[in-house]
């Protein structure tokens, strides 16, 4: 172990991986109440993701737009719907990764991105595990800086 405090300080998102996420949505507001933060659409990985907040996390609902996709492939595996990450918001993530393996995890490749480990992403440096945590995988995210947000989006284009 590199440290005893992997700095992990909140659930960042949950993702849920849905067949239609308008469908999921619309479910949550009318049995929980909760007041969507929208629906986007994401070219590179052929993702829809509907977004609301419940008791200070973030839940995305992710459809694939395509046969095949990331979450379809994950439905079709295990025959349903279901939890498919948990994405923790780190301090440090590159502390967080160490301590991570040195714990015996090691990294999965970030299909959007085709890249193993920390990587920049639009809300900040993302890193996957390839090991599940009782059939849920995780993801850690470092949240940008202002700073750091300002020169991503200037070189992303967003």
């Amino acid at each position: 172990m590199t440290s005893d405090d992997p700095q992990v300080m909140s659930i960042k998102h949950m993702a849920f991986a849905v067949r239609d996420a308008q469908q999921a949505l619309d479910s949550y507001v009318r049995f929980l109440g909760v007041v969507p933060t929208g629906v986007q659409e994401y070219p590179k990985s052929r993702n829809r993701v509907a977004l609301f907040e419940l008791g200070g996390v973030e839940y995305q609902l992710c459809q694939s737009m395509d046969q095949g996709g990331r979450f379809d492939t994950w439905i079709n595996e295990r025959g349903h719907e279901g939890l498919h990450h948990i994405c923790y918001e780190v301090r440090d993530l590159d502390q967080v990764l160490a301590h991570a393996l040195a714990g015996g995890a090691s990294l999965r490749i970030c299909q959007a991105c085709g890249v193993y480990g920390k990587h920049p992403h639009p809300e900040g440096f993302i890193a996957f595990l390839d090991n599940d945590t009782g059939g849920i995988e995780l993801e850690f995210m470092q949240v940008y800086t202002s700073q750091e947000l300002q020169t991503y989006q200037q070189v992303q284009g967003i």
